[in-house]
């Protein structure tokens, strides 16, 4: 059988194998030819995407990007290395379909309003914290989309599975204000956690401390006083009190390291 294109009608691409019509689309590039062996595997396309459907991205999208993935492992196919190009195609499509659902995917299937919703509250978060200069209360982000605290809270439930953002990643903002980095707003809330643990880290050194050594402390890291006047309190010289400070800062750093 002929094997220049230039004499194959398209209609008699069906009396050619697969083998054939890859060494024939390989020697000339005749899109024609590529198209045949497009809708000849379609069904790889079709077959993968099921395999990744019902998990947060529309099937028709899952589709387009396989048959994308298609389409590269035709132009990228030898058949003079001898394997398969079912073989060859599948870890090309699947590649392409991950990439997908890493830049664009929930990992879980989340409602569509929730999907929206959950984006709505992101930028809400970044015009409140401008306008409130704090993190805005669940309650604050209800009033401003118009929405009810369960629906916000269902939404930010719900936004856990969707897959990491990168730090980089910026918000707009409704003001003239530049658009903000989802780094700039991260791990708000834990400062809070961190108080605490460190209100308790405090409190157990401070515990240690002789009395003169807790009035030191007080006076100086929370009435801000100075040494001199310190000194004077207690009827001592200012060098005492400088000595008494460093050893209570030996002492903190002695029990930080414990925690280290």
């Amino acid at each position: 059988m002929a094997m220049q294109s230039d004499f194959i009608r398209k209609d008699q691409f069906k009396n050619f194998e697969n083998k054939e019509l890859f060494k024939l689309y390989k020697e000339t590039g005749d899109k024609n030819i590529r198209e045949e062996l497009i809708n000849r595997h379609l069904y790889i396309a079709e077959i993968l995407s099921k395999k990744y459907a019902n998990k947060g991205i529309d099937y028709d999208d899952i589709y387009q990007v396989a048959c994308l993935g298609l389409i590269y492992a035709i132009d990228r196919y030898d058949i003079k290395k001898g394997y398969e190009f079912s073989s060859f195609a599948t870890p090309t499509i699947i590649g392409e379909i991950k990439k997908y659902f890493r830049d664009k995917g929930w990992t879980v299937r989340v409602p569509r309003r929730i999907q929206e919703l959950s984006k709505k509250i992101n930028n809400a978060k970044v015009t409140l914290s401008q306008k409130l200069q704090k993190v805005p209360t669940v309650q604050e982000i209800a009033d401003y989309l118009n929405s009810t605290e369960e629906e916000v809270l269902e939404a930010m439930e719900a936004s856990k599975v969707y897959t990491p953002q990168s730090l980089d990643s910026t918000f707009e903002t409704d003001g003239d204000d530049k658009d903000i980095n989802f780094g700039d707003l991260i791990g708000e809330d834990d400062k809070y956690f961190d108080k605490i643990e460190n209100s308790d880290f405090l409190a157990s050194i401070i515990e240690k401390l002789d009395e003169r050594e807790k009035k030191v402390l007080k006076d100086r890291y929370f009435k801000r006083k100075t040494q001199v006047d310190i000194a004077e309190e207690l009827g001592v010289s200012q060098m005492t009190v400088s000595r008494i400070e460093k050893n209570i800062i030996k002492k903190f750093r002695k029990e930080l390291k414990k925690i280290m």
